[in-house]
């Protein structure tokens, strides 16, 4: 069965920021990658360790960033945000933001 997929209002905020060429991309490479089995590693999508965004997964988009949760038992997919990543620095509406606690 697919997972359906839903926007957080901060990923909405965060693929306006992006601008619409890059919305538009987003917005069909997250159905493709994430309605089936989105829980799965893979070279596109990884489980990320604790982080202030309480996401449990990462999808990679070149240099975007989708960080989202996955309800199993509702069989959802929650885009909780979406950013840049240069080198090791993730950047959420231009803005340098530390994905571990500290």
């Amino acid at each position: 069965m697919a997972y359906r997929i839903s926007y957080a209002p901060d990923a909405g905020q965060d693929l306006d920021y992006e601008g619409r060429a890059t919305e538009a991309s987003i917005r069909r490479a997250v159905p493709r990658y994430l309605t089936d089995q989105p829980g799965e590693p893979s070279n596109m999508r990884r489980p990320l360790d604790p982080n202030p965004l309480e996401a449990d997964w990462e999808l990679r988009l070149g240099n975007v960033r989708v960080f989202y949760q996955i309800d199993n038992d509702a069989q959802t997919v929650r885009v909780l945000r979406v950013g840049r990543k240069a080198r090791e620095v993730v950047y959420l509406r231009g803005r340098p933001f530390e994905m571990r606690f500290q």
